[in-house]
């Protein structure tokens, strides 16, 4: 049973959150991804956790890290209804090559949609609106229930997750960022190592891939990210901010 679930009536629940992750920040600071992964899984928070994927560019090196511990572990896509054809092609062959079998993919709901993008072009006007309602939303509809939760974020790729810890406490749950201290030397040299298969967008020059209309082609030299809501101060589309779960209300803040 985790920590969390421990806690007498009358202990504030985030105090006991924080100081479970605090723990637990401790007792994995020399660990790698790998054991980090089968604690989690298979103990700390057992029946209680679910990876988010987005499925993108280097999304197979911690997909096959949790099929290797448990491959029925609950795996959640979020389908914006704006991603490439290829990152779902991409999801599919990933599933089967990995034995995957609980992959969830998520979907905005349609009277969410209705109500602030009936054209299915707010992302032309208002990005962070666009991502509120077709990817924080959905998200937080599919994390209920869980009390942790699987991030394939890393400190390197950009300014603010230099500082990422693995375990962290976001919106009254267990956020788990094993691969945090890895760079893209580790994340390559364990897809060559374990012959998984690349996103093809890939190789046509999109290193990192979120939705089709505000992803574009990472010119030589430019940071990995660049691509993403180019032309805009965005650089992060709300789910790994707290309080993702706040009532629609057409902000996209």
């Amino acid at each position: 049973m985790a920590l969390h679930e421990t806690f007498s009536i009358g202990v504030d629940p985030e105090l006991g959150l924080q100081a479970e992750v605090a723990a637990l920040n401790g007792q994995f600071a020399d660990s790698n991804a790998q054991e980090m992964l089968r604690a989690a899984i298979r103990h700390q928070f057992i029946g209680d956790i679910a990876m988010v994927s987005s499925f993108g560019a280097d999304s197979a090196v911690l997909l096959h890290m949790v099929a290797e511990v448990d491959p029925s572990t609950p795996v959640i896509m979020v389908d914006t209804g704006k991603l490439f054809p290829d990152t779902r092609r991409y999801r599919d062959e990933l599933v089967e090559s990995l034995g995957l079998t609980n992959v969830i993919s998520q979907t905005p709901e349609t009277s969410d949609l209705s109500e602030v993008d009936p054209g299915g072009m707010l992302w032309m006007s208002d990005t962070d609106a666009c991502c509120h309602v077709r990817k924080v939303l959905p998200l937080a509809q599919a994390l209920k229930g869980y009390g942790a939760w699987i991030s394939g974020r890393k400190r390197f790729q950009s300014s603010t997750r230099a500082s990422l810890p693995f375990f962290e406490v976001e919106d009254g749950r267990v956020k788990i960022n094993p691969l945090a201290e890895w760079d893209a030397a580790d994340i390559l040299a364990y897809a060559r190592a374990h012959d998984l298969p690349p996103h093809p967008l890939v190789a046509k020059g999109y290193p990192s891939i979120g939705c089709l209309p505000c992803t574009s082609k990472v010119k030589p030299g430019e940071d990995a990210r660049a691509g993403r809501w180019r032309g805009q101060e965005k650089i992060e589309c709300g789910i790994h901010l707290p309080s993702h779960g706040r009532e629609l209300d057409g902000s996209g803040i």
